[in-house]
């Protein structure tokens, strides 16, 4: 599988996140000839553990993700962040979670947006929103090189194509800049060769710190 990153949208301090944002950063992918290939849409959920009896807890995660991904649609993948594991299963999954009352899904984001493709590189922009909600929660984007599937291997291509992307889009002047957060895979058990459950952690950070960086400027 591609390599991927998954970066977000860093507000700077006092400004916030909008659709304006957004449609700046899809011009500048097309303002660098990337072709528009079509939508694409990935969803996150948060589950808490529905307990009936309290003696049994310590034995429950208190949380965990769910994640699906626009290029996994028969897969769905859970996060346990504290204990860190990470897990593929088949997407029917969430309709036996929801029949067996065990979690509830708390909070649900919708992660949705365009696809381009730029020379070996697939590039995916878009918002996050709430369930029944079009308030914008934050920005990301996928980058992907399809060529490689080793992490090391593609990394020096990854960072000029990134410093790239962030020159053409300095020159709009937006208050804020994407980030790519650096993960230490391995404590994830996951290795150098790149699989869908990188991309489902990439995603279980990113999340974690659009929530940190909302209740910063909040705050």
């Amino acid at each position: 599988m591609p390599v991927k990153w998954v970066l977000h949208w860093q507000p700077n301090q006092g400004s916030t996140v909008s659709s304006q944002i957004l449609n700046e950063a899809t011009q500048c992918v097309e303002s660098i000839n990337g072709v528009k290939e079509g939508r694409w849409k990935a969803t996150l959920n948060y589950y808490k553990p529905l307990l009936r009896d309290q003696t049994n807890q310590a034995e429950f995660p208190r949380d965990f993700l769910g994640i699906s991904l626009a290029d996994q649609p028969n897969k769905y993948y859970f996060i346990i962040r504290s204990q860190r594991i990470v897990l593929e299963a088949d997407s029917s999954i969430q309709l036996i979670m929801e029949r067996l009352q065990s979690y509830k899904s708390k909070v649900a984001l919708y992660f949705e947006g365009f696809q381009y493709q730029l020379g070996d590189f697939r590039l995916r922009v878009g918002k996050v929103v709430p369930t029944h909600s079009e308030n914008v929660r934050g920005i990301v984007m996928e980058v992907e090189y399809l060529p490689i599937s080793s992490m090391e291997k593609s990394r020096k291509v990854m960072e000029e194509f990134l410093e790239i992307w962030h020159e053409a889009l300095s020159k709009r002047s937006l208050p804020g800049k994407f980030v790519n957060i650096d993960l230490n895979f391995g404590e994830f058990g996951l290795g150098d060769n790149y699989t869908p459950q990188h991309t489902a952690v990439r995603y279980a950070l990113v999340m974690a710190h659009m929530i940190a960086t909302v209740q910063a400027v909040r705050g």
